[in-house]
């Protein structure tokens, strides 16, 4: 006896490319968003040789923004993505599987597509908290598959463009006349949705829009919590640096004129306060007061060209970033310093004790702590 299975039948009437269409448009924002966001991050983190010295250090709030609108961009688009696959999920158990190449092509681009879409929100998230369940490395992956996604999502777009075109708005050619209950049960889903979003946004963002942290419920980071009022992702320990004494401490500048400094020596220089943002990848940032040595005062002395990049090395023992380059604009700005007290006291040894680098519009994983050598770069 052969039995027959017949596709299941989907009655609801949000399943349609109406309602598909409208939570596309805004889940389509949140992902330009959150891609050119990130795109501004991977640059700045992993600038190419030839973009180095042109990044800019001015606004010094700029990663604080961009980077905070990636992180809430993407927790926006966590229900947005939700809603949209509930509504086109029947498509899948669509037959015949293959009608057509443009039918071919249009099942490639959406099996990418969502498969990408839930990867990166997930790891993303993931991220922000600082757990990776996973081999691979974050950075590299994530930032390759959100090229991937991007890809996906253009092919299927130009794939659906008649039928995008066709729900665009309620006066677009083409649109059909559906039942009065389909608009109030659409309207009330979008609603949901709207208020989901709002919801997760208001709940997370206070991480990095700080008007807002009172309202904080689910952010993995309180912009307040940790030592000297500032939160820290790397503790001394944890880097395998401990304490370092202060009487034993030294600087070494290395340039056409090398010179080394003890921790009074650099307290004796001309010291500096500057009101900057640490603004981390995983989305949290706050401002705070830095004095310290500038930078260029340092390079000066030690005889730096003024285009010379700076590569900044840590005392750290362990960790990731233990070493980063700045370009002369960053290297040059009067706000970037070789930061010696944070807030009116002396550096916690979380904070990088004895001396930590802070510079403007820059990634938080890139103002070394435990700065031990600057080295001129030609």
């Amino acid at each position: 006896m052969k039995l027959r299975v017949s596709p299941p039948v989907f009655k609801g009437g949000l399943h349609d490319a109406r309602t598909a269409t409208s939570l596309g448009r805004w889940l389509g924002l949140a992902f330009t968003v959150c891609f050119l966001t990130g795109l501004v991050s991977h640059l700045m983190q992993h600038p190419p040789g030839w973009l180095a010295d042109g990044l800019p250090s001015r606004p010094s709030w700029g990663y604080r923004l961009t980077q905070g609108l990636h992180v809430a961009s993407g927790i926006a688009a966590i229900p947005l993505l939700l809603a949209k696959l509930w509504t086109v999920y029947p498509r899948l158990f669509a037959r015949p599987a293959l009608r057509s190449v443009r039918h071919a092509l249009e099942r490639l681009s959406v099996a990418v597509l969502v498969a990408g879409a839930l990867f990166e929100p997930a790891t993303g998230l993931l991220n922000t908290a600082q757990w990776y369940p996973w081999p691979f490395s974050f950075v590299p992956v994530h930032y390759a598959v959100a090229w991937l996604v991007v890809g996906a999502l253009v092919l299927h777009v130009a794939v659906q463009a008649p039928e995008i075109r066709a729900h665009w708005s309620r006066r677009s050619p083409g649109t059909l006349a559906l039942p009065a209950s389909d608009g109030r049960d659409r309207r009330s889903l979008l609603a949901a949705v709207g208020a989901a979003v709002g919801a997760v946004t208001l709940t997370t963002v206070g991480q990095s829009f700080t008007p807002l942290k009172d309202l904080i419920l689910f952010a993995p980071r309180d912009p307040d919590e940790g030592p000297q009022a500032l939160p820290v992702n790397r503790t001394a320990a944890a880097a395998g640096v401990g304490r370092i004494p202060g009487e034993a401490y030294r600087l070494a500048v290395d340039g056409p004129r090398p010179y080394t400094l003890t921790l009074d020596d650099l307290r004796a220089l001309p010291q500096h306060e500057v009101e900057l943002p640490i603004a981390c990848v995983e989305g949290w940032s706050r401002s705070a007061h830095w004095t310290g040595v500038r930078i260029a005062d340092l390079l000066e002395r030690a005889g730096a060209p003024p285009h010379a990049r700076v590569r900044v090395v840590s005392l750290q023992l362990r960790g990731g970033y233990r070493v980063s380059e700045m370009g002369h604009r960053h290297a040059r700005d009067p706000l970037t310093l070789l930061a010696l007290r944070l807030n009116g006291a002396e550096l916690h040894p979380d904070h990088g004790y004895p001396a930590r680098l802070i510079a403007p519009n820059r990634p938080g994983v890139l103002q070394t702590k435990w700065v031990g050598r600057l080295e001129v770069l030609s």
